[in-house]
């Protein structure tokens, strides 16, 4: 064995954590390479629905035209139905993702940005090809096998596949972004909670032109209640689009103590035929895969030099559509931490600020997308469909809902109750938007002294924007001569920004008295960026000679209302908190 590899980030695993944290440190200029034992990335649509937080991401990383050119747009995702099959009876539907028109409103007034679906077989070139145009160094058919680290660094053992030889690989840190039997968390000792293997599912992949069944009520899910859909898996049987109308995964459940189903083409082909309730359209099989649905997430993110991201962290069911938009918000709030660290700008303590803020927001998107796979179950009790039943008598139930009796009268108001309960998976704005980082855990995070206000709706639902520490800074469409541009636009690049106005030369000093570079905005009548339309005014939170300091991610980590005579020592404190240097 020898060393002939050394770098100052290597990453484990080429999914959407760890290709977006090559990405945002090649943009960064910070020297990394990407290890995967695959020899190629993503050959499956797995992941897909891609929410605003994480366009945004994409977004200041000078990737997202890109995404969405690759993406099925938000107009065709919405019509989540409920049938007995596609080409059966219709239950009902959820407008969805961004799509009732309430909540598409919220939407655009929360981001410049739209959420789309993009699976991960095309999310992931995007990510990758722009890493490697930025320096990332990339090598499949690489097999991580251990790791020692000491004070200076990380010995990293892989395998190279093509070869059958091993070598070893030095670097600053590593990041294991090795999915969810991710070995690196395994051997960094980082402690779990929760558990897997609760449920059993399968996924087909297919090719089929479902269009006469599909195009008048597009959507990304379709979800099936056929006899045999409660038994593991996500609560139903579910028929995704990858690409409309002709490129189709299905999800459907076995019973995990019973052992994987034998995943022959006859019984992909049976599942899929169920499903659609058509026994004469083509339909071509691509692959089927077991999986187990996880309720499992790690307490902290990193040992001494070891961190990890994604679905290593945080393994749970795809409800809700938050696995790889968490993951690459993950290494998003490490890379520019690490990259401080590296050159020099912010002490290691900094690093520890990784998991005192992701850790939380992990532990409540695996809470939340199990919580959604049992919102499914009154659906099922609305139709009488949970008791053990043959069959005929579950269809007689779906039947005996149109009836011109009192009680098919109540059957139809609690299944459409039970239907549009489902907007806490398929609309929860707040779960995408909402997250928030306590200056009680986080040294990243500076404490203005005011009280946490809350939420004043429902946090799960809807997004509340908020300048306070620790809020993600919200979005404003301001002018900067005849452009017109988000504050979020203004923000990020890797710096530190701080956004102030009219009366706030204090601060501007203040900024550029710093060795940081601290890029520095001011907004109002007659200055570089303008407020024509009062939004910033309103959502700011500060006075115009007040301050905001924003992180590189876009979050605000220091905020003063007004004007300040020590400005300078205000933000000095400020800085050192965040830096570490205090």
């Amino acid at each position: 064995m020898h060393t002939d590899v050394v770098t100052d980030v290597l990453i484990v695993g080429s999914g959407p954590a760890g290709a977006s944290a090559a990405l945002a440190l090649s943009t960064y200029g910070v020297r990394n390479m990407v290890v995967t034992r695959y020899a190629s990335l993503a050959d499956t649509p797995r992941a897909h629905i891609t929410n605003q937080r994480t366009m945004e991401v994409l977004r200041d990383l000078g990737v997202e035209q890109e995404a969405l050119a690759k993406a099925t747009p938000q107009h065709l995702m919405g019509n989540t139905t409920f049938c007995t099959s596609l080409a059966g009876e219709e239950l009902g539907r959820v407008r969805s993702w961004g799509n009732e028109p309430l909540v598409q409103a919220a939407h655009e007034l929360a981001s410049p940005t739209v959420m789309c679906d993009i699976p991960q077989h095309l999310m992931e070139p995007v990510l990758v090809d722009a890493a490697v145009a930025r320096g990332t160094v990339f090598r499949y058919s690489t097999v991580y096998k251990s790791f020692t680290q000491d004070a200076d660094g990380v010995t990293v053992t892989v395998e190279d596949r093509v070869r059958g030889d091993e070598y070893t690989i030095r670097a600053k840190y590593l990041i294991g972004a090795d999915g969810g039997r991710s070995q690196v968390a395994e051997d960094a000792g980082l402690p779990m909670g929760g558990q897997m293997g609760v449920a059993g599912s399968i996924n087909i992949v297919f090719d089929a032109d479902l269009s006469k069944y599909t195009a008048h009520r597009p959507s990304t899910l379709y979800w099936v209640l056929a006899p045999g859909a409660t038994v593991g898996g996500i609560g139903a049987g579910l028929v995704r689009c990858v690409r409309p109308w002709t490129e189709w995964l299905i999800v459907w459940g076995y019973d995990v103590t019973a052992g994987t189903p034998d995943l022959t083409t006859e019984y992909a082909e049976s599942v899929v035929r169920q499903l659609l309730g058509d026994d004469e359209i083509p339909v071509t099989v691509k692959s089927s895969s077991a999986w187990t649905v996880n309720e499992m997430y790690a307490e902290t993110y990193s040992n001494g030099r070891v961190f990890c991201a994604g679905d290593a962290v945080h393994r749970h069911p795809p409800s809700n559509g938050l696995g790889s938009n968490t993951s690459i918000q993950d290494s998003y709030n490490l890379a520019w931490k690490l990259k401080l660290v590296l050159d020099g700008t912010a002490g290691p303590r900094l690093l520890d600020t990784y998991t005192a803020e992701r850790a939380p927001v992990g532990r409540q998107i695996v809470t939340r997308a199990n919580k959604s796979i049992g919102e499914t179950a009154p659906i099922f009790e609305a139709l009488d469909g949970l008791t053990p039943q043959t069959p005929e008598q579950l269809w007689a139930n779906i039947a005996a809902r149109k009836q011109a009796t009192e009680a098919a009268e109540k059957q139809r108001a609690r299944l459409r109750d039970a239907i549009a309960h489902k907007v806490y998976e398929f609309n929860a704005h707040g779960v995408d938007l909402n997250q928030r980082y306590s200056a009680e855990s986080s040294t990243a995070v500076v404490p203005d002294g005011t009280p946490d206000p809350g939420f004043a709706r429902d946090p799960e639902l809807y997004h509340q924007p908020s300048s306070r520490p620790g809020a993600k800074l919200p979005h404003a469409w301001i002018t900067s001569g005849t452009r017109t541009v988000s504050t979020l636009d203004t923000v990020g690049k890797g710096r530190f920004t701080l956004l102030t106005g009219i009366g706030g030369e204090g601060w501007l000093r203040a900024a550029q008295a710093r060795a940081l570079d601290i890029a520095t905005v001011v907004i109002g009548p007659g200055q570089e960026y303008e407020d024509p339309y009062g939004d910033w005014a309103r959502l700011s939170e500060v006075s115009d000679s007040g301050a905001l300091l924003v992180r590189p991610d876009g979050y605000v980590a220091f905020r003063y209302r007004s004007a300040a005579e020590d400005a300078e020592e205000l933000l000095g404190q400020a800085l050192r908190r965040i830096l570490g240097r205090d």
